[in-house]
């Protein structure tokens, strides 16, 4: 369900009265994105489920006390999803380590174009942890989860212009970690693979 920006802050007016249809709206339109960009940052996915329902359990708690200011309601629980993934990897030290995925899907026999799907997925796991923090949140925030600028911009507790120059660098220093020409675009690339592939 596809909520606009008036129908969301009516909701959140609603659930803060405790109407519980309302904040199953709220849930129903943001549990998808939410969980998209904690499964970017944390590597199982239970960890991902998990993480997401402390994220709206939180949401619900606080609720009360939100107060828009101008401020997004998305930003503002895309915040409390950041800070819940912050803690999270501070506090666990047995994440699978991207050698690990390799060596795993090395030994797996995969149809060719699985596995050259997978070294691709590789690659840019690898890219991504080249990446300063920062970087790999915004990409998060804006690619992972569909948050705009201003709404990444308050998840992170930082200036839209901002969040914009760390998403510039951040694709910068991946096309740069991948071999990928900046002046090719998307349709000239997959054009020359399919080539390549004869396909």
């Amino acid at each position: 369900m596809s909520l606009d920006d008036a129908a969301i802050e009516r909701c959140v007016e609603q659930a803060k009265a405790g109407d519980a249809e309302a904040y199953g709206l709220i849930f129903d339109h943001y549990h998808e994105p939410i969980y998209r960009y904690i499964a970017s940052r944390v590597h199982r996915p239970t960890d991902a489920e998990d993480l997401a329902q402390t994220v709206f359990v939180k949401a619900l708690e606080a609720l009360p006390r939100y107060e828009s200011r101008g401020i997004p309601f998305g930003g503002w629980l895309f915040r409390l999803a950041r800070n819940a993934v912050i803690d999270f990897v501070r506090t666990r030290h047995d994440h699978l380590e991207l050698d690990v995925l390799q060596e795993r899907s090395a030994n797996q026999a995969l149809p060719d174009e699985i596995l050259v799907a997978r070294q691709q997925i590789d690659a840019v796991g690898i890219a991504l942890t080249a990446l300063t923090e920062e970087q790999r949140d915004a990409i998060a925030l804006r690619f992972f989860a569909g948050l705009s600028a201003r709404e990444a911009a308050v998840a992170m507790g930082k200036q839209e212009g901002t969040v914009r120059g760390l998403q510039f660098r951040a694709i910068a220093a991946l096309r740069r970690q991948l071999g990928i020409d900046v002046t090719e675009s998307l349709p000239m690339m997959i054009r020359r693979e399919r080539r390549e592939r004869g396909i």
